[in-house]
């Protein structure tokens, strides 16, 4: 380790540190496209993030500069490379089941409470710090450092690809974005949209679903479900309906709107699409129990292919997608987006599926179509998918991060591949590094998300000295 004291250093900023990300924990930097303008396309709540991020830089004396309100930079140091630093000021939506108001940041029991806390801005302000330490303490560094913010990580990426556009790439560089020691990989991302096609024979039965719809964001788990049924037998079926709650990990409601309808809502856990497993899918749930029960017409199809061929399928297997590659690992495939609306003739679920080397979206969506049916649904593949991404552990930016690792640590470094997606893909020479420790509870992308102080001040000391190394 270098002879600077770090954690000293940081030690003298805390205060400084935590009301600088209070203020941007307090900004709702959710994606808004319903309340977008020209000048924010995404909506004011990122744009606000972003301009208090670079007011703080401007404040301490760093060159910024603001790219179309989507994507900005801080800059330092002068040299012939860019090392670059990607954060990112936006968060997933709140949902539901807070003990606390998720922007209005709250510190307990040596934590710090609030939407984006772990992803990603604690991250963010600690890596800002670091940097920020560097340049107070006149540490010499010999190429340009780019600290580069993105608003829109969660969702499109819109603003960070709309910044490689536009500036200067840097030639290699990290992401505060996942966990230590390192992610020097990570598996391609896709969504397939699978609509249900209307039955070509009719499906008589005493139920009508009318509609059904759960989830945020194709990357979270969605932990709520709701679905509307009418029948001539709504008392028989809250007795089914409470039969299995009793015997399944959800809790559940049904209520009674009138002319024969109830309303079901079933709650699980939300998770990261990229760790399903960790969390208990409200709508495959719900599903499962609407297929035990005699439905008819499209809607008994619908809640058919969610129950026989989503429902805790985390690898892919009933989808006939699951991959397996030695370095990457298994893929994975989170069912996290649905929407069943009979009246508008409606029938979609959007499935997130992070992939390993050795298949490609294209092979996936036919395997999803040849699986359960061209006569039963189409697939559709959502936006321009991620390839999947690696970074020799040979390479001298793994060997020096991990090395900083350990120097703070006392831990031994080692690569690893995620299923996550972070900045650290968007150049060949990119990495995600911290800030979340490797036996730490994650809690990105759920309710009550924290981040322990004692991790935010060890994370701003490796940032510092990480920085510091990687500009030499």
């Amino acid at each position: 380790m270098s002879k600077i004291d770090w954690q000293a250093e940081v030690t003298k900023r805390q205060d400084a540190i935590l009301a600088d990300l209070q203020t941007l924990l307090k900004i709702k930097s959710e994606r808004d496209t319903a309340h977008k303008t020209p000048d924010k396309p995404l909506g004011p709540g990122p744009a606000k993030a972003l301009d208090a991020m670079l007011t703080i830089g401007r404040r301490d004396g760093f060159t910024t500069k603001n790219v179309d309100n989507v994507a900005g930079r801080i800059a330092y140091g002068s040299g012939n490379e860019i090392l670059g630093i990607f954060g990112h000021l936006d968060v997933v939506p709140a949902g539901d089941d807070w003990a606390t108001d998720p922007y209005q940041p709250v510190i307990k029991d040596g934590r710090i409470y609030a939407r984006g806390t772990a992803d990603d801005k604690g991250p963010a302000i600690a890596a800002y710090y670091g940097l920020k330490i560097v340049k107070e303490l006149s540490l010499p560094v010999h190429k340009q450092i780019h600290y580069i913010f993105g608003t829109d990580e969660e969702s499109e990426w819109v603003g960070i690809h709309r910044y490689m556009e536009t500036e200067p790439a840097p030639d290699f560089g990290f992401s505060p974005d996942a966990e230590f020691p390192i992610i020097n990989g990570e598996k391609g991302i896709a969504d397939f949209t699978i609509t249900v096609l209307p039955p070509k024979t009719p499906q008589h039965g005493d139920y009508t679903l009318a509609s059904f719809q759960a989830g945020l964001r194709t990357n979270m788990v969605p932990g709520r479900a709701q679905a509307v049924v009418s029948g001539a037998n709504p008392g028989e079926l809250q007795q089914h309906f409470d039969s299995f709650l009793a015997s399944h990990p959800v809790d559940g409601t049904i209520t009674g709107t009138g002319d024969n309808q109830l309303t079901l809502t079933v709650t699980g856990k939300v998770a990261h699409a990229s760790t399903p497993d960790q969390g208990i899918n409200a709508a495959v749930y719900l599903a499962q129990f609407l297929n035990s029960q005699p439905l008819a017409g499209r809607g008994a199809a619908y809640v058919k292919v969610i129950a026989d061929y989503l429902a805790n399928d985390f690898d892919g297997t009933k989808l006939g997608i699951a991959h397996h590659d030695t370095l990457m690992g298994d893929l994975s495939a989170s069912a996290d987006l649905f929407l069943f609306d009979a009246a508008k003739q409606e029938a979609m679920v959007t499935v997130n599926v992070r992939y390993p080397q050795g298949t490609t979206d294209k092979r996936m969506n036919q395997q999803i179509v040849d699986t359960i049916g061209a006569d039963v649904v189409t697939s559709t593949i959502v936006g321009d998918p991620e390839v999947p991404h690696y970074v020799s552990g040979d390479d001298p930016l793994v060997q020096t991060l991990l090395q900083v690792y350990t120097d703070h640590t006392g831990q031994p470094g080692h690569e690893q591949i995620i299923g996550g997606g972070t900045y650290g893909r968007i150049i060949p020479r990119g990495v995600a590094f911290g800030a979340e420790l490797p036996d730490t509870e994650s809690v990105m992308h759920q309710a009550n998300e924290y981040m322990p102080l004692a991790e935010l001040w060890l994370a701003t000391a490796i940032y510092a000295d990480a920085i510091y190394r990687l500009a030499q």
